[in-house]
C-alpha cells in the first residue's frame, strides 16, 4: 500500500469517527405563531438522530393530532449530513397563547414553542361554500411609498385536488415577489370544512397613486370519483377567481425623518449589556431592533454613538426575516465589541432610530436608555483574562433556552472525545496537504512554464443605478460603499482608491463624510443626505490617461544583411 492510499484510509476513518463523535442536533419549529380557532398549525421537527422518533404524548393535554408524516434525506444546512424530517397538524382544543411543549427525540429534546391563537371570529370570505375559491388582499389599503406590504393569497379547497396553477400576477409599478414556502393548513368556513394553501408575497410601491393589483386565479382538477372511474373521466375541472384590488398609494410626507421608514411599529432593547468595562479588554454590548412591517434591506445602519474613551468595533449583524399577521416582520440583533483606552467614568448617551407610524401617520422614535460605566485599570497580563460579565436578560427576553432553534448540550465526555477526533482530523488533514504539495511542486511548475495569456478576464455583473439608489435610500453604509466600489472600471477593494479615481469634490468629500460617520464622531443622517445629493447621478469618474507605449526594442536586433 503506498503512502496515499495510507493517508486516504487514515482520513476517512478520522471522519467516522468525527462524525459518531458529533452530538445530535434537534429543533422544531411552527409553519405560524398566530392562528385563529379551528385552524390547524404544522408542527415540523428535524433531527439528525436518524434511529429516533418525536414523542408526541405531551402535546395531548391541548391539541389534537392529525396529519403525522416524516422522511429522511440529505440536509445542506446544518452541516450537512443525513437528517429525518417529522411533520403533525396540530388543532388547539381553546384559544389564547398556548405552550408547544418539549419533546423527546431519541436523547434529545426540542425547544418549547409559544403559540397564539385567537377565537373564532372570521367574517365568511367572497365565495364561501364553493368546492374552491380564492381570498386576496394585502395588509394594508392605503401604504406610502416604499412601504412592505405583505400580499396574502388563500386557496380554500373543499374537494381533493389532483393538479392544479395558483398564479397572483405582479402589479405595476410596484415590487412583487414571492415570500417563504406555502403553508398548508385547515379551517371550517360557512359550516365547511376546508384545506387551505396560503401563498405570501411582498409588495413595494414605487410611486404614489392607485395601484391596481391583478386577480389570483386557480385553475386544476380535482380527484375522480366512483362514477369518473368507472367511465374513465379524469375528475372535474376546478375554477376560482379573487377579484382585482386597488390600493391607494400615499407619498412620502414633507415632515418624515431619514432615512425614510415606514413601519407598523418598532421596538429597541439591550440583549446584553456588560455590567462593567477594564482597560484594554474587550466587552460585548448588543442591541436588537424588531421592526413590523419591514424587510431587512430597508433597515438602516444599526450604531452607537461616540463613547469617550472608548473604541467601538460593530460586528456584522445578524438578521431573522418572518411573516407574521400577513405583512414582514425583521429581528435585526447587532453586537458591538467596547474596548476601553482610559480608565475613570464613561458614558453612552443612548440610541435613537427614527421610522415613521403607517397607522397613525407620524413621526415616532425607538430610544434606548443611556448607560453609564466606570472603567477600572487593566488586569495582570500574567494572570488569565476572566470573560465579561454581562448583566442578565429580564424574564420576557428571547433566551436561547426558548429559541427555536435552540440544542441540547452534550456531556463533558462527548466534549472530550470530540475534540480529540477534531485534534485527529486536523493532524491527518496536515500530513495530507504535505504530501500533496511535494507530489504537485514539478507539476505546477511544468504547468506555469507552459501557460499561455488567456486574454482579459471575464467581466463581471456590476450593480445597476438603481441598486446604487436603493442603497443610498434605505440601505447601510456597508452597502453603500460595496456598491460604488464595484461601479467603478475595473472594481477598486478600498474607498481610498475609489475617491482617487473619482473627479468630483463633492463626491470625495461626501465619501469622507460616510467615513467619518462609520468609524468615527459623523453624523449619520448628514451623511447619508450629502451622499445622495453627490450621487444622484452615479460617480463622476476622473479620465484615465492611455498609457505610453511601453513597448521595448528588440533584445538582440536582426543585423543580418540581404
Amino acid at each position: 500500500m503506498t503512502a496515499s492510499h495510507l493517508l486516504s484510509w487514515l482520513l476517512c476513518f478520522a471522519l467516522l469517527a468525527t462524525a459518531f463523535g458529533a452530538p445530535a442536533t434537534t429543533r422544531a419549529w411552527l409553519d405560524r405563531d398566530k392562528i385563529e380557532q379551528g385552524e390547524t398549525v404544522t408542527l415540523n421537527i428535524e433531527t439528525d438522530a436518524l434511529t429516533a422518533t418525536p414523542d408526541y404524548a405531551p402535546l395531548a393535554a391541548d391539541f389534537d393530532l392529525s396529519g403525522h408524516s416524516s422522511r429522511r434525506g440529505m440536509a445542506l444546512g446544518n452541516g450537512g449530513g443525513r437528517r429525518s424530517l417529522f411533520a403533525v397538524a396540530l388543532r388547539p382544543r381553546r384559544d389564547g397563547v398556548l405552550t408547544v411543549p418539549s419533546l423527546r427525540v431519541g436523547k434529545d429534546s426540542t425547544a418549547p414553542l409559544s403559540l397564539l391563537v385567537a377565537p373564532a371570529v372570521r367574517r365568511a370570505p367572497a365565495g364561501a361554500g364553493e368546492d374552491v375559491f380564492i381570498e386576496s388582499g394585502p395588509d394594508h389599503d392605503q401604504p406610502y411609498v416604499q412601504q412592505s406590504v405583505g400580499w396574502v393569497v388563500r386557496l380554500y379547497a373543499a374537494v381533493p385536488i389532483v393538479t392544479g396553477t395558483l398564479d397572483q400576477p405582479a402589479p405595476q409599478r410596484a415590487a412583487f415577489q414571492r415570500v417563504g414556502d406555502d403553508a398548508q393548513y385547515s379551517r371550517t368556513v360557512a359550516g365547511r370544512h376546508y384545506q387551505v394553501i396560503e401563498r405570501r408575497f411582498l409588495l413595494v410601491p414605487e410611486r404614489s397613486g392607485d395601484l391596481q393589483v391583478p386577480a389570483a386565479t386557480f385553475q386544476g382538477r380535482s380527484a375522480a370519483g366512483f362514477f369518473d372511474d368507472m367511465f374513465g373521466g379524469r375528475g372535474a375541472s376546478l375554477q376560482a377567481r379573487a377579484a382585482p384590488r386597488t390600493l391607494t398609494v400615499r407619498p412620502i410626507p414633507d415632515d418624515a425623518p431619514q432615512p425614510w421608514l415606514p413601519l407598523h411599529d418598532l421596538q429597541l432593547r439591550y440583549r446584553a449589556n456588560p455590567s462593567d468595562l477594564r482597560r484594554g479588554l474587550a466587552a460585548t454590548l448588543t442591541i436588537e431592533a424588531v421592526a413590523d412591517g419591514a424587510t431587512a434591506s430597508q433597515m438602516p445602519e444599526l450604531e452607537l454613538p461616540p463613547i469617550e474613551g472608548v473604541q467601538v468595533f460593530p460586528e456584522r449583524p445578524q438578521v431573522d426575516e418572518t411573516f407574521v399577521d400577513g405583512r414582514p416582520r425583521v429581528k435585526w440583533t447587532r453586537s458591538f465589541s467596547l474596548v476601553p483606552d482610559r480608565a475613570g467614568e464613561t458614558r453612552l448617551s443612548g440610541v435613537k432610530l427614527d421610522w415613521w407610524d403607517v397607522e397613525a401617520g407620524q413621526a415616532r422614535s425607538a430610544t434606548l436608555p443611556p448607560l453609564a460605566w466606570t472603567v477600572t485599570a487593566g488586569i495582570d497580563r500574567g494572570a488569565p483574562s476572566p470573560a465579561p460579565a454581562v448583566t442578565d436578560l429580564p424574564a420576557d427576553a428571547d433566551t436561547p433556552a426558548t429559541d427555536p432553534l435552540a440544542v441540547s448540550t452534550v456531556s463533558d465526555g462527548g466534549s472530550r472525545y470530540w475534540a480529540l477526533a477534531t485534534a485527529l482530523f486536523a493532524a491527518l488533514w496536515l500530513l495530507t496537504l504535505l504530501w500533496a504539495l511535494g507530489r504537485r511542486g514539478p507539476a505546477r511548475d511544468a504547468a506555469a512554464g507552459a501557460r499561455t495569456d488567456a486574454g482579459p478576464a471575464a467581466a463581471t455583473l456590476r450593480p445597476s443605478a438603481d441598486a446604487l439608489r436603493r442603497a443610498l435610500d434605505t440601505g447601510g453604509f456597508d452597502d453603500v460603499a460595496r456598491i460604488l466600489c464595484a461601479l467603478a472600471t475595473p472594481p477598486v477593494n478600498t474607498l481610498d482608491d475609489l475617491a482617487a479615481r473619482l473627479d468630483d469634490p463633492a463626491q470625495r468629500a461626501a465619501l469622507d463624510a460616510m467615513q467619518r460617520a462609520r468609524w468615527a464622531d459623523g453624523d449619520g443622517r448628514e451623511a447619508r443626505a450629502r451622499l445622495r445629493e453627490a450621487f444622484a447621478d452615479g460617480p463622476r469618474w476622473a479620465a484615465i490617461a492611455a498609457p505610453a507605449d511601453a513597448t521595448l526594442p528588440p533584445l538582440y536586433p536582426d543585423d543580418r544583411r540581404a
